[in-house]
């Protein structure tokens, strides 16, 4: 049964002061004891493993791990090419965009840029009706944008008229018009099957078919979309704003995986590098460039060398336009010096290289030495902050890497190297000399920074951070930095050797870390084994929480510590989400709160039942004794004083365990 939002908020503020008072300090943890002062039991394991190599537990995925032996289960995730994932995979296929290469996304879910190439004649309208039907859509939005505009200036230039005010009227009169004659047309469309559905909406003007996907929005667009296949849902949100569903596509993905695929540490892996070699969607070409980032450049290399891992993002579109490399132009390069291009000087792709490789449609913009990349290459990607670098080794990498850039990045184009705008000459990186080599120089310095023992010690640091401890013991450090530099950067290697330390399975850590926004969403979607037909209610909730996917826009990426997360109104933000997913208040995902708590004939056996399921009974007295007085209120015992068996609201016990202090931390 669903709580009342005024009963929701209640209930959201009397935990989150629980939560408050014992998320960042240590939980005594009742019910279930260690066998031995300083060692885990089987179980604990069990569940300390799944909390940090996977994204929290499934019921029944305990038991599961205990039968096949915690070692044998890490052991699996560490090979994540034999686990059959054939399950998540079912669930992505709707998602077509993923599967797509760069170049078929711009040309399927056009950008401005492209739509303006075509409004403006410089671009044949596409055959493929369905194709035709976005981008007719599109350039009838971009005409109507323009007309707003010329309405605006008359507006301007004959404000405080009688007729200025006339022609205001007859406007809003026509659009009200046109919006009630929409309405009555989307439920003319609500009406037919599917299919037919569908075909009407291709069949409409393109001013009729913007303006219906535009106003179908929220409980109006599942219902327009209710019962069609995945390539009719993605035109019909196209219709409305092609990019955005790149996106939002690429964001449920994140979430479907989380949640659902057999890889976990595949999956937290992914998650991990792509914060550490961050890049903002939201910027540009980057809204269609970070589906292939992903899935071309970070997944396959997560558990690889890190030396391919740097090289990949290196050469990858999304990170060179995020940091602005494919603008760099050596001060000392033929294009930084204003040198034509001689007639047969091209690159053999069909177009003379140097300054004219610039976005279609884009003025030339003014070149020169960008230090963005090498800045960060080195701040954030491998020697750190403290990296014992200066600023003068930061020019030298950016020379190093200037011709590094983008064949025509708003039209898809890949890696390409340049060498009319690569500086000539010697440079001088962290003593050594890099001779001049044109694309290999780049290639050299990667090399460089990924065998230097700071970076050994830096990626060792973030990756026990991610996964022991935000303050991880030194020698813990100390041991992964060896195996780091003994096998050059073997990822795999260097998690093996965290993950049968000592530290690793101290029992301090057991529960020790705040989990962020995704990691509880998540892990909350898991241990209620939710269904989810539609994640983007789940991707907006964590924008709520402030860790929207693939949207922060400093490269530093999203905090992994307790600090950044932790405050009153993030903390109620979560509890009114558990809340609202356990009580089916989020769309098109289903939580069915009583088989969790199958058999429980009270609340307090719902309860009981919950813990065990949720938190394999590790609960403190205090969370237990706060929720337990909860089961005294009408609401959530839903009892009468003339029917007093009715059973309790175990959807709001699921909500206030959700929100608990234990399954906060993993």
């Amino acid at each position: 049964m669903p709580v009342p939002s005024d009963r929701r908020l209640r209930f959201g503020v009397v935990a989150a002061v629980v939560i408050l008072a014992a998320v960042t300090t240590p939980i005594a943890l009742g019910r279930k004891k260690n066998k031995a002062a300083g060692t885990m039991d089987e179980q604990k394991q069990a569940v300390h493993s799944l909390n940090r190599l996977a994204f929290g537990p499934r019921p029944g995925d305990v038991n599961r791990v205990v039968q096949m032996g915690v070692e044998n289960w890490i052991d699996q995730q560490l090979h994540p090419e034999k686990i059959d994932d054939s399950a998540l995979q079912s669930r992505l296929e709707p998602l077509h965009t993923l599967g797509m290469n760069t170049r078929e996304i711009v040309e399927n879910f056009p950008n401005n840029q492209m739509i303006k190439q075509v409004a403006e004649g410089k671009a044949p309208l596409p055959r493929d009706p369905v194709r035709r039907a976005i981008y007719e859509a599109q350039i009838q939005r971009l005409e109507d944008k323009q007309d707003r505009k010329l309405e605006a200036g008359k507006d301007d230039a004959g404000a405080g008229t009688d007729e200025n005010a006339k022609m205001t009227n007859v406007a809003y009169q026509r659009r009200r018009e046109a919006a009630q004659a929409v309405n009555i047309q989307l439920q003319e469309l609500l009406d037919l099957p599917p299919a037919d559905r569908a075909q009407e909406i291709l069949k409409l003007s393109p001013e009729e078919r913007r303006v219906v996907a535009n106003r179908a929005k929220g409980p109006k667009a599942d219902a327009l979309m209710q019962g069609m296949n995945g390539k009719q849902k993605e035109t019909i949100m196209a219709l409305n704003n092609p990019e955005q569903v790149v996106v939002d596509e690429l964001m449920q993905a994140k979430l479907l995986r989380a949640v659902y695929s057999e890889r976990q540490l595949d999956a937290v892996m992914t998650d991990f590098w792509f914060n550490h070699f961050n890049v903002f969607i939201n910027k540009g070409a980057d809204r269609f460039l970070v589906t292939s980032y992903e899935r071309d450049v970070i997944r396959p290399h997560v558990l690889g060398k890190f030396e391919d891992l740097l090289v990949a993002t290196a050469q990858s579109p999304a990170m060179l336009f995020y940091l602005d490399n494919w603008l760099s132009v050596g001060p000392n390069s033929e294009a930084g010096l204003g040198i034509p291009p001689h007639p047969r000087n091209t690159n053999g792709r069909g177009h003379r290289p140097g300054p004219t490789n610039r976005p279609a449609g884009k003025k030339k913009q003014a070149s020169g030495l960008n230090e963005n990349y090498g800045r960060e290459l080195m701040e954030l990607h491998t020697l750190s902050v403290n990296g014992g670098y200066s600023q003068k080794e930061v020019t030298e990498v950016a020379k190093v890497f200037t011709g590094w850039t983008i064949e025509r990045p708003n039209q898809g184009g890949g890696f390409h190297f340049e060498p009319r705008m690569h500086e000539p000459g010697d440079k001088t990186v962290l003593g050594h000399r890099i001779k001049e080599n044109g694309e290999k120089e780049g290639l050299e310095v990667l090399r460089l920074l990924a065998r230097n023992p700071k970076t050994a010690r830096f990626i060792s640091m973030k990756l026990a951070t991610r996964f022991v401890s935000d303050d991880p013991p030194a020698a813990l450090v100390d041991r992964m930095t060896q195996t780091f530099l003994k096998k050059d950067g073997d990822i795999r290697e260097v998690l093996r050797t965290m993950f049968k330390s000592p530290e690793f399975w101290s029992p301090d850590a057991y529960r020790a870390k705040v989990k962020t926004p995704l990691e509880f969403v998540v892990s909350a979607a898991r241990a209620s084994s939710a269904q989810i037909d539609d994640a983007r209610a789940l991707v907006g909730a964590l924008n709520n929480m402030g860790m929207m996917p693939y949207s922060m826009m400093p490269p530093t990426g999203y905090s992994m510590k307790a600090q950044t997360w932790v405050n009153s109104s993030a903390l109620l933000a979560r509890m009114n989400f558990a809340l609202g997913l356990a009580s089916g208040k989020m769309r098109n995902v289903a939580v069915d709160a009583t088989q969790l708590a199958k058999g429980a004939t009270d609340g307090q056996q719902a309860l009981a039942k919950l813990e065990d399921s949720l938190l394999s009974g590790d609960i403190s007295r205090q969370t237990h004794e706060t929720i337990s007085k909860q089961l005294e209120d009408p609401k959530i015992a839903q009892r009468r004083l003339d029917d007093p068996a009715r059973p309790a609201n175990v959807g709001a016990i699921l909500g206030l365990i959700l929100g608990s202090p234990e399954f906060q931390r993993r």
